[in-house]
């Protein structure tokens, strides 16, 4: 299995998508690409750890490419907001890549470049794209909660 992890506004609905996704065999909502240890879904909900809400999972390359994931992270929410998806604003819930070794991120830098010079988005695309760092896993009741709550 080899790991993925995105960012894109509120990370419920972000794993339902990639739990919904052949090849993907586990997700985990978290935080990560802030300067806090361990913080809390208040914490980070507070602006001020640096941390986005993110989707950190697992897949397998023989059913499906990093390449497609990252399709899918695009294709799934607007990569043009600042720190904002829907509803939701803050720098929690900007749009990021976290890449896990190189050929993740020139894969993730040739698939914005790509969509940047496609004509799809008449903004600019914000989207980072940053090497993994530590992933903080949410507290239990975030995780699989659109699941748990019957919504997904």
């Amino acid at each position: 299995m080899t790991t993925a992890t995105f960012a894109a506004g509120c990370f419920w609905g972000v794993e339902a998508l990639f739990q919904k996704t052949p090849g993907v065999t586990r997700t985990q909502v978290g935080y990560t690409g802030g300067h806090s240890p361990n913080p809390s879904y208040e914490q980070v909900c507070s602006g001020q750890t640096g941390h986005a809400e993110a989707v950190q999972l697992e897949f397998d390359p023989d059913i499906i490419s990093y390449d497609e994931l990252v399709q899918i992270f695009f294709a799934n929410h607007d990569p043009t907001t600042l720190n904002a998806q829907g509803p939701d604003h803050g720098n929690q819930y900007r749009s990021a890549i976290f890449t896990h070794d190189k050929m993740q991120m020139d894969a993730a830098t040739k698939a914005k470049n790509d969509l940047s010079t496609s004509g799809r988005f008449e903004n600019p695309i914000v989207t980072e794209i940053t090497e993994a760092c530590e992933f903080y896993p949410a507290e239990e009741y975030h995780q699989c909660y659109l699941e748990k709550q019957g919504r997904d």
